[in-house]
């Protein structure tokens, strides 16, 4: 099959699904090995981007969609219905931090972290889809884990959990203790 060919499939398929397709079912529709299709895809993003096109080629972790280039946000806007989206609370971010940097995690160990009961946070973070049940530890009363999932990847533009800032970016080395006449001191 010749190669423009199976980027009009590629095309159809994404723009059809809505939502992202993963590799192996591209893979199975177009009947062509993986180093073959992920080329075609990378040629056909590129393709897109070079030409300022105003739709573009997004990976979500071992799944590729179709998505509408962010500079033209404001002219797509105006044909969208709104979504109105409540705001996670500093909490739920905090849960989903735990959960994105130690998963598969659980509810005790999230509290443990936080020091605080994290029920309502956990289940905001599944109502979303941003986080998921991934199975159960094997312990007593076999406490379900949690991880993230693809909506997460694709809310925060990342392409896999790697691509998180290293943790030891966010650790404070020292804190300046300015109520006991200035004392420094360090946390370990």
């Amino acid at each position: 099959m010749e190669i423009q060919k199976i980027e009009g499939i590629i095309e159809a398929v994404l723009f059809a699904a809505g939502d992202a397709v993963s590799v192996d079912k591209l893979c199975e529709i177009t009947r062509i090995d993986r180093p073959t299709l992920l080329s075609i895809i990378t040629r056909l993003s590129d393709s897109y981007s070079y030409n300022k096109r105003g739709i573009k080629i997004v990976k979500v972790g071992d799944k590729y969609q179709m998505a509408t280039r962010g500079e033209f946000f404001e002219y797509v806007q105006k044909i969208a219905e709104p979504i109105k989206r409540n705001p996670l609370s500093r909490a739920t971010l905090e849960v989903l931090a735990v959960i994105a940097y130690k998963q598969p995690v659980t509810r005790a160990t999230i509290e443990r972290i936080r020091g605080v009961n994290s029920d309502n946070s956990v289940s905001r973070l599944l109502e979303l889809g941003l986080i998921e049940e991934t199975g159960r530890l094997d312990a007593p009363g076999r406490p379900v884990l949690f991880g993230t999932t693809d909506e997460f990847l694709r809310c925060f533009a990342i392409d896999s959990i790697s691509d998180l800032p290293p943790i030891d970016e966010f650790v404070i080395d020292e804190i300046i203790d300015t109520s006991s006449e200035g004392a420094q001191q360090t946390i370990e």
